[in-house]
């Protein structure tokens, strides 16, 4: 090796040595290059995709109004303002509307007025009347209906009116002429005890005063002539008299010792069309 190729050895070996430096500079910088362009791509990828739950319930508490009380006071007060403003606007305006008319609309307004309070007077007179005249009508009404209830209850007490409802028909017969006066008087005392509100014997309506005689031909009842079979018709309970003439030692044992018979038949109805004069 000759003095000149050394030398020219010694200045290629450092520019070699250069080169390789630059080679790996760029490849370090593509790598940063690359690594940083992942990197961008990765956070794109996480931005594209969406929330999890937790991301959800955070982005809810986000957007969730917050309101407090003092927004609510501020609310309410806001609202009450509105409708009085809307009541002052109403009543404004229906000043405005009487404030505006002429005289003469309004004396013809104060007329009409006038006019529907004298119709409503004379209408509450007219029923105050009609009320009155109800009253009284159906005071008249009632009365009435008492009196008559009562004539008729006396009418029937005093035997001048005819009577019909349930009751008893007694029949007495007497084959060996053993009835007397007193007897037929003991059966009508004994029909009255046992409640008959009206009795006729015979043709013969009894009243407070009726009577019984004994006669040659019969027994004669308030002066009129009774003949055997005797016959009772009472308005009452059925069964009271018939218990009441039927209880041992009464009137039934009494005018089967004299020797009748005696035949007690209840009715649903009895009518007693026999009447005393006034």
């Amino acid at each position: 090796m000759t003095g000149g190729e050394a030398t020219r050895r010694d200045e290629t070996a450092p520019a070699g040595e250069q080169v390789l430096e630059d080679e790996r500079a760029q490849e370090d910088a593509q790598a940063q290059e690359d690594a940083q362009a992942q990197e961008d791509a990765q956070v794109q990828e996480e931005e594209r995709v969406p929330p999890g739950p937790g991301g959800l319930r955070a982005l809810a508490d986000l957007l969730r109004p917050r309101v407090s009380p003092g927004q609510l006071v501020g609310g309410l007060l806001c609202l009450v303002l509105g409708f009085a403003v809307a009541a002052q606007v109403r009543s404004t305006e229906r000043d405005t509307t009487f404030a505006t008319a002429r005289q003469d609309e309004l004396v013809g307004t104060l007329a009409d007025l006038g006019q529907r309070s004298e119709r409503l007077r004379g209408d509450l007179r007219d029923l105050e009347e009609t009320k009155a005249r109800l009253e009284r009508d159906a005071e008249g009404g009632t009365a009435l209906k008492e009196a008559r209830e009562r004539a008729t209850a006396y009418g029937l007490l005093a035997g001048t009116l005819p009577a019909e409802g349930p009751g008893i028909e007694l029949r007495i017969d007497d084959p060996g002429h053993g009835v007397k006066a007193l007897n037929l008087l003991d059966a009508l005392e004994e029909l009255r005890d046992a409640g008959a509100e009206v009795i006729q014997v015979g043709d013969v309506r009894a009243g407070v005063d009726t009577h019984f005689l004994d006669d040659r031909d019969g027994i004669r009842a308030d002066g009129r002539l009774l003949t055997a079979p005797y016959r009772f018709l009472a308005i009452g309970d059925p069964h009271t008299m018939t218990t009441a003439l039927g209880i041992p030692g009464g009137l039934v044992r009494t005018l089967e010792g004299a020797g009748a018979r005696v035949l007690i038949t209840r009715r649903a109805k009895v009518a007693v069309g026999a009447v005393r004069s006034p």
